[in-house]
């Protein structure tokens, strides 16, 4: 057989003739060698053989398209499916499915089986009875016609097969008429990797000396080329590709094992938290590098034995059921598996190792709800009491440490409420001075969250602190804190100036007041202990160093007679002195 190494573009479409193809057959075991039918391809480049591949390792396909079986197969349904890949000189793969089915027709030759619908493409394989022939040219010195292309072959990686292998026959048109030479360059023939291709230097034989790796080199461009022995002809070179053919020979390889992932226990199912990834070195254009994953097993099985799913094309694993309990099962080990051939070839093993992390679902809980406390008045950063809870989430997580609200009975806002050291506790701080006379009992209503927002619907602690204000004595008050008034200077000895009273505070109790100097520089006044008037007790002087800006300034004192802690209230008075020599009197 002649095979034309060149051809014009046209409008055939290569494949299949149909898109099933049915074996009908009258048995359900089938012998081992038994031949079922004939596939057809049309691969529209003139090649008269192609490599088929079988998704089922029990069918055979030829090169011509004949089906055999490998093995004995029996049809336990009646009926037996698979697909049949073959791939056009451009390489595109074309797919046809087959049935192989029992039928009962009892007229018919039982020892010949029936074949219809055939469909899909196919590739070319190694045939010793096909010739590549150089292109026709009206001169050995012309070159080939542009635009005509040697279609690539297809060769199936890792054969068996004996080496070295014959592959085709090159030939000149001009071998019918004188003794031709042929010779290879370029990849795999002089360049790496070398010797992998080598030409008869007269038969134009071209064989392959070793299996091909696809996964190593996927391609090859040999330049084949053709002289006369003695003979003054040159061929122009001619390019032959050689593509490698994936077969299913490299197992699916995880880019890490363990994995690692972090779910939280409230997550909602479909949540996805964690993808596992497999790499495969054979062709993802076919099925061969196509991975598919799947979850063995879960360790542990509780609650559930299928808390986790996994996505079979993208790896993604997600929450599959609910139950998830950190503060019971915190972590998980999953087997995953990545197989090729789209589920159906090797099966690589992995492991996920899923740590369940902490969600707010347990709400923070006082351990004491009632609280008495005294504080006394008029202190500021008292402390007024220690708040402590208990948290079941993990520890030191949002969903653990914890604040605080005060929510009632503290409208005016004397306290504050914050979080204490070992995040377990509420410290309340007085931050305005408590009024016994004003209030002298408080009740507090305080809450406590998590930092973290709470999970689904918990009930808030609440606590409630009762603050009862203690009562100090507190000093006299003059009213007003400085008085002004205004006097001549030479206002006689012994006369009235003012009274200067002060109050107590403390309404509870009945404390005498008594007055007395506490600052007079010129010594100028004197004060009733018992009703606080004061008087002049010498001459005042506006020329006195002591008045400024025509002002002295004295200290009056107030003090109650407590029989535990005496208190003393201060008062200012201020006596603008008008001067005397500026009086004059009118007759």
């Amino acid at each position: 057989v002649l095979l034309c190494g060149f051809a014009e573009e046209s409008s055939c479409s290569p494949g299949f003739e149909s898109e099933l193809l049915v074996f009908k057959v009258h048995r359900d075991d089938l012998h081992q060698g038994k031949r079922l039918g004939r596939i057809i391809f049309n691969p529209c480049d003139g090649r008269t053989r192609t490599l088929f591949q079988s998704s089922d390792k029990g069918f055979d396909v030829d090169t011509d398209g004949t089906v055999m079986l490998k093995r004995q197969v029996t049809l336990h349904e009646g009926h037996k499916v698979f697909s049949v890949d073959a791939w056009d000189s451009s390489g595109k793969k074309h797919t046809v499915s087959v049935r192989v089915e029992r039928v009962h027709h009892h007229h018919e030759d039982h020892h010949m089986d029936t074949v219809m619908n055939i469909s899909s493409p196919q590739m070319e394989s190694p045939a010793d009875d096909l010739v590549l022939m150089f292109p026709k040219s009206s001169s050995g010195l012309k070159r080939a016609k542009r635009g005509l292309v040697i279609p690539p072959f297809f060769i199936l990686e890792d054969g068996k097969g004996p080496f070295p292998q014959k592959l085709h026959q090159i030939k000149s048109d001009f071998d019918k008429e004188v003794t031709m030479q042929y010779r290879i360059t370029g990849e795999g023939a002089d360049l790496e990797p070398k010797g992998t291709f080598f030409i008869e230097r007269l038969s134009g034989n071209l064989f392959m000396t070793r299996p091909l790796d696809r996964e190593k080199k996927a391609s090859y461009r040999l330049i084949v080329h053709a002289t006369g022995v003695d003979v003054n002809i040159v061929e122009a070179p001619m390019e032959i590709i050689v593509n490698v053919i994936d077969r299913n020979d490299n197992k699916p390889v995880f880019t890490q094992n363990p994995f690692s992932g972090n779910v939280p226990e409230a997550a909602d199912i479909g949540h996805e938290f964690m993808t596992v990834t497999a790499t495969d070195a054979d062709d993802p254009e076919t099925d061969n590098g196509v991975i598919s994953y799947s979850i063995v097993k879960q360790d542990p099985e509780l609650p559930k034995p299928n808390l986790f799913t996994i996505n079979s094309v993208t790896g993604g694993i997600r929450v599959n059921a609910s139950g998830l309990e950190r503060e019971k099962w915190s972590r998980y080990t999953v087997l995953i598996t990545a197989t090729d051939r789209a589920g159906e070839g090797y099966v690589t093993n992995g492991t996920a190792v899923i740590t369940v992390t902490d969600s707010n679902d347990n709400a923070p809980q006082f351990e004491q709800t009632t609280h008495t406390v005294s504080v006394p008045e008029n202190k500021v950063g008292a402390e007024v009491a220690r708040l402590t809870v208990t948290d079941g989430d993990e520890p030191g997580s949002p969903a653990w440490s914890t604040k605080y609200k005060i929510i009632g009975g503290d409208k005016s806002g004397f306290f504050n409420v914050s979080t204490g050291p070992s995040q377990l506790e509420g410290i309340i701080t007085t931050v305005k001075p408590l009024d016994f006379e004003k209030n002298k009992q408080l009740i507090l209503s305080v809450i406590v969250e998590n930092d973290d927002p709470f999970v689904g619907s918990l009930a808030t602690s609440t606590a409630t602190v009762t603050v009862n204000v203690e009562d100090v004595n507190e000093p006299p008050e003059f009213n007003p804190k400085e008085k002004v008034i205004f006097k001549p200077e030479d206002s006689p000895v012994d006369s009235e100036l003012v009274t200067y009273k002060a109050t107590d505070p403390d309404t509870g109790k009945s404390h005498k007041i008594t007055y007395k100097i506490g600052s007079d520089p010129a010594g100028w006044l004197s004060v009733t202990p018992d009703t606080g008037v004061i008087k002049v007790r010498s001459l005042m002087d506006r020329e006195s160093p002591l008045v400024k800006d025509g002002k002295y300034r004295a200290i009056i004192l107030a003090l109650d007679n407590d029989g535990e802690a005496p208190a003393t209230g201060t008062g200012t008075l201020v006596i603008e002195l008008e001067d005397s020599s500026n009086t004059f009197c009118l007759k």
